[in-house]
């Protein structure tokens, strides 16, 4: 019976482990997509990756912004063609998973623009959301 409880203590947790992983790699994958679409200049396709709410928080240089529209609408006033857009290009320096359902992201982000290069740090808070990661909050400077 001890041996029964410990084997299922085991694939338990190789089975909790397998899930981390994965969420870890959707999370990497979500944040590729991302990426890929600010880099072909869909800002609309990159907005995909965050959630489409009214709470949605995004913190930059100019304070807090509430809402998926809201957000969307300030990237498209800062970036308004691919030109601005420029080539993204994100240094993953930490993915941390909290609950099965709630994880935190820290990076680097870089926009190489054909005159100018801007860049900085964020942080990103993330939720599954319907079975899909989605960033909640995000504070990019």
């Amino acid at each position: 019976m001890k041996k029964l409880i410990v084997l299922l203590i085991c694939l338990f947790s190789l089975q909790t482990q397998a899930q981390k992983v994965n969420d870890k790699q959707e999370i990497l994958n979500l944040l590729e997509k991302q990426r890929t679409d600010w880099n072909r200049g869909d800002v609309e396709a990159f907005m995909q990756g965050y959630w489409k709410n009214d709470s949605l928080l995004f913190v930059g240089k100019s304070g807090a912004t509430y809402g998926w529209q809201k957000t969307l609408d300030n990237y498209k006033k800062g970036y308004p063609d691919k030109a601005a857009m420029g080539f993204l290009t994100f240094g993953i320096k930490k993915v941390e998973l909290f609950t099965k359902d709630r994880a935190f992201v820290l990076g680097s982000w870089n926009v190489k623009q054909e005159k100018n290069e801007l860049k900085g740090y964020f942080t990103l808070l993330l939720r599954k959301i319907n079975g899909a990661w989605k960033v909640v909050v995000d504070h990019s400077s």
